[in-house]
């Protein structure tokens, strides 16, 4: 996983990449050259890096969430060992927003609102996940962000927890995806058609509630 960002006017030329979610994680970095490595002090995983410097190696023109091409990743990797860093990073291609089907839907043991649900994602078997929307039921077809998708708000998604009970990434309603003249009531969105695993078309969606 691996999610990098941008923003010369807030940070000056700083890349930022993310590798984990470091919520409630103590960490500390090293510095070596142009080059920060963040990691968790418990376990020492790398949690991500700041590169500065690199605009023009990298030919950074974009603001804010960039999507990293494989040359670009390939210069990361360069940078990483030339610093003395042991790290490798891959390019992430992989689509976040993805069409859902919920195959199972269980009450929550811990919560009177919570469901966790078994939803094909069109990976090898479907995830988990917590879903607190009060129109979720089996047999739906939804929108899931899964770990490593950034929301319209920032917010990132990585796998977690709700009441004691792992999800791997959010159902998520219209609002959620920032989809024009979304309905204010609360709920998920249900799609009427698609297939498990398929990217969420984010342009045909601006025409969903038109």
């Amino acid at each position: 996983m691996l999610l990098s960002f941008y923003n010369p006017s807030v940070l000056g030329d700083v890349l930022i990449v993310e590798l984990a979610d470091d919520t409630d994680v103590k960490q500390s970095s090293d510095k070596k050259d142009n080059v920060v490595r963040i990691f968790n002090t418990e376990t020492n995983e790398t949690i991500g890096f700041n590169f500065f410097g690199l605009a023009e190696e990298l030919n950074l023109t974009e603001n804010g969430q960039l999507h990293l091409d494989a040359g670009q990743v390939d210069i990361l990797n360069s940078v990483i060992l030339d610093a003395g860093f042991d790290d490798t990073l891959s390019e992430d291609v992989s689509p976040k927003f993805v069409i859902g089907h919920v195959d199972e839907m269980t009450e929550h043991p811990d919560s009177d609102h919570l469901h966790i649900t078994q939803t094909d994602v069109g990976l090898d078997k479907p995830v988990q996940i917590v879903c607190g929307a009060p129109n979720i039921d089996q047999g739906q077809l939804v929108v899931v962000a899964l770990p490593g998708a950034v929301m319209p708000t920032g917010m990132e998604i990585w796998p977690g927890a709700l009441r004691g009970v792992d999800s791997y990434g959010m159902i998520c309603s219209a609002k959620e995806l920032g989809i024009p003249n979304a309905p204010k009531a609360r709920g998920i969105l249900v799609l009427n058609d698609g297939k498990a695993g398929d990217a969420f078309d984010f342009v045909a969606a601006e025409k969903m509630f038109a």
